[in-house]
């Protein structure tokens, strides 16, 4: 038994599927298929069972994927304790972002992070928050930045962030600056992104709760392609102030606040896995970077 070989299968039970395992490894499927059959020999037992949808963990797997993991996790801390010997944490980070905090966190957190840890390294992903909830439990993710994320077991959540949404129209020449409510605009033809993006789910969630339903004329993906499309007259738009920030045409738009429409943004990392000592720097520089870009006028 090797290193090589608990992370392979690792990463075969938590993806719960060979062909991703082997994807994501980035080896060939009969070579990853030999190695974890070769565990199986050495300790004469089952692993893994196949089935149509892919595979699952038996009893003697679920015992050696906890072992596994604390394997794992116990030689990657000691490789962080050896490298503060050269004065820097190494290791790696993968995060992952919303569409609508990439443009806005990642140079910012890029430059501190490359400037704290140059021995490390941080991967940045982009997806939607339910996606990477599942890339957080199957060990694709460190940690990620999620939107409106129920509370589970399976996760560790820290709040990061609560921010006002505001109903977003092209420049008029009649400008209104005071707030709205969402009842006052949810029948006006909205351009949204497709569900299950988080902040579609909360407009339609909210909505229901005063007997509405958005009337949603275009699902784009893309929040520079809303504005586009907002800008060109072909509707309205719900998004938080900072992707406006972000797109560089502030001052293309009206925009006004939504009374009580609150976008609440959390850290989440894997409850599975303990962090190591570069993710919980990064957490607390990812903390850091948002308070600085939430300050901001």
């Amino acid at each position: 038994m090797n290193l090589k070989q608990l992370e392979y299968f690792a990463r075969v039970a938590e993806l719960e599927s060979f062909t991703k395992a082997s994807h994501f490894l980035n080896i060939a499927q009969p070579a990853l298929s030999r190695q974890i059959r070769l565990l199986e020999i050495e300790l004469h037992e089952n692993l893994l069972l196949r089935n149509g949808r892919g595979v699952t963990t038996t009893e003697a797997g679920k015992i050696l994927l906890e072992h596994s993991r604390g394997i794992l996790h116990q030689v990657a801390r000691a490789k962080e304790d050896i490298s503060k010997v050269r004065g820097s944490l190494s290791g790696g980070v993968a995060l992952g972002l919303p569409p609508s905090m990439t443009k806005m966190i990642t140079v910012p957190l890029s430059r501190a992070f490359q400037s704290g840890f140059p021995q490390a390294r941080l991967s940045i992903s982009e997806g939607l928050s339910i996606t990477m909830q599942e890339w957080l439990l199957n060990g694709r993710l460190d940690i990620a930045l999620l939107y409106h994320t129920n509370f589970s077991s399976d996760l560790e959540i820290i709040p990061l962030l609560e921010e006002d949404l505001f109903f977003i129209q092209p420049i008029t020449t009649a400008l209104r600056s005071e707030p709205t409510q969402l009842r006052d605009i949810v029948k006006l033809p909205l351009i949204m992104p497709i569900r299950p993006n988080a902040l579609r789910m909360l407009v339609e969630t909210e909505s229901s709760k005063i007997g509405e339903k958005p009337n949603i004329v275009l699902e784009i993906d893309g929040i520079s392609t809303i504005l586009d499309l907002i800008e060109d007259g072909a509707g309205f738009g719900i998004l938080p102030k900072y992707a406006i920030k972000a797109s560089g045409k502030e001052s293309h738009f009206q925009i006004r606040q939504i009374t009580n429409l609150v976008g609440r943004l959390v850290i989440a990392t894997s409850a599975r896995r303990t962090s190591t000592r570069i993710q919980t720097e990064a957490i607390k520089m990812i903390q850091d970077v948002v308070e600085k870009i939430s300050s901001l006028p």
